[in-house]
């Protein structure tokens, strides 16, 4: 081996190294400030597999179990307090327990929390949305976005009579089987259009009707377009790919979907459950670019579960019960009145004054941490765009789920530990969120603890 390889060879054995002592040091502090936690994750395995009810918020040695929140903090149950950058993945975007909404549920809920019969409270919600979002020309509401995106895609098969749906790869879309298709399929991923299976249990035959393509390869996705237009139901997108890294979409590549689906006859769906939170309009308020269909959630209901999907009244027209042979579409708690009331509260919140006051602490934010990486010499790619960051451990750009899987998936666990050690929270993935009831000052303190732990991981090489 030559002097130059010997050298690379033994930086990278100290790098190692040196992430390793800093992962071990992380892991005891998490687990002596947090023994509480682990004394309910004890218990919870028990009641659980592997000890959560939610795939998306377990993280290794356990998770920590929170308590209460309040405005952009909350408290486990060992006492110890974090300013919340996750904001319950987005969905919190004017913090715990904002005053306004308890009120608009208290008051809901002495008065009956639901019903077998529509409500004005429901009929609010639709009127409010289809004002912010005028694509949105009939709505239906859900309990949850994987709801949301099962109704859509009914929705356009119904319409078309054709069967298969086109996804990014990468895209996360819910939990349904035609969902799970290639959320994240890995760097052997198969060619494209072939889907992988995100885990078992969902059918051959589900996976068979899902077409896959690469998140911003406009040249790529027209093809597969055109090729399978006879069979193809729906492409559905999401104006940034977020479970695979906050990416946002090139405008030209949202386009030319848009473009290539009104050629074809093909609907295009576009996914904003969480972008909904970037414009007034959403995303495609943003890009200028109008789908036929949208599916809604988290932000839209106050902090309660709920989703919601809505489009052209000709395609919602599917779910009409006045009329013959139309899709049924039913649901006890949909439109229920106290998930109702709270998504009112929080939209009549959610002004443009919130959402310039959101989007600028989010710029904001992703300038200072990768200002905070770049002077630590540790190779990091910020991406998102208004309220929305994600850190990728790896040098730039980020363009789609195969750049973001090249990233360090260690460095970033290893990033929320610390995190959550100095009082933040974030996705263990990378993700950051900023609420209304944040300022400066919580981001100024956050990116001043990043700065020290960029320090602690660079410190090896």
């Amino acid at each position: 081996m030559g002097t130059t390889a010997t050298t690379a060879a033994t930086a990278a054995a100290a790098s190692a190294a040196a992430t390793t002592h800093f992962a071990r040091e992380l892991l005891q502090r998490y687990t002596a400030r947090t023994p509480r936690s682990a004394e309910l994750y004890a218990r919870a395995v028990e009641a659980f597999p592997g000890g959560d009810t939610r795939t998306g918020t377990f993280f290794l040695p356990y998770p920590t179990f929170m308590s209460h929140g309040a405005g952009a903090r909350m408290w486990d149950v060992d006492g110890n307090a974090y300013v919340d950058f996750l904001g319950n993945f987005t969905s919190l975007i004017h913090g715990h327990a904002h005053p306004h909404i308890t009120a608009a549920i208290a008051t809901q809920a002495a008065q009956g929390t639901a019903f077998p019969f529509p409500g004005e409270a429901a009929l609010r919600l639709a009127e409010e949305i289809r004002r912010r979002v005028p694509s949105m020309e009939r709505v239906r509401f859900c309990n949850s976005g994987t709801e949301a995106v099962i109704g859509a895609i009914r929705a356009a098969r119904a319409f078309t009579g054709r069967a298969k749906v086109l996804k990014m790869e990468g895209g996360y879309h819910g939990s349904a089987d035609v969902a799970q298709v290639s959320v994240s399929p890995g760097m052997d991923a198969p060619p494209y259009p072939e889907g992988r299976a995100q885990g078992p249990g969902v059918p051959d035959g589900v996976v068979g009707d899902v077409l896959v393509a690469p998140y911003n390869d406009l040249e790529t996705a027209q093809r597969l377009v055109r090729a399978h237009a006879g069979d193809l139901a729906a492409v559905i997108v999401e104006p940034h790919l977020t479970a695979a890294g906050v990416i946002p979409a090139d405008r030209d590549f949202l386009a030319g979907l848009r473009a290539v689906t009104a050629e074809c006859g093909v609907l295009l769906i576009f996914d904003e459950i969480i972008t909904l939170r970037l414009a007034r309009g959403g995303a495609q308020a943003m890009y200028g670019i109008t789908p036929d269909l949208t599916t809604v959630a988290k932000i839209i209901g106050g902090g309660l579960p709920v989703g919601g999907f809505g489009g052209r009244a000709d395609v919602m027209a599917t779910f009409d019960p006045r009329a013959r042979g139309t899709v049924g579409h039913s649901g006890t708690f949909n439109g229920n009145a106290v998930t109702m009331a709270a998504g009112l509260a929080a939209l009549e919140l959610l002004t443009d004054e919130a959402l310039d006051h959101i989007n600028a602490l989010g710029s904001h934010l992703r300038d200072g941490l990768q200002r905070a990486f770049d002077a630590a010499g540790v190779a990091v790619c910020v991406t998102g765009s208004g309220s929305l960051g994600h850190v990728h451990f790896r040098h730039g750009p980020v363009r789609d789920y195969r750049d973001a899987a090249a990233g360090s998936a260690e460095h970033a666990r290893l990033l929320h530990l610390a995190l959550l050690e100095r009082g933040f929270a974030c996705a263990a993935r990378g993700m950051f969120v900023t609420s209304t009831v944040m300022t400066t000052i919580e981001v100024d303190a956050l990116l001043s603890a990043v700065r020290d732990i960029a320090g602690e991981m660079g410190a090896g090489g």
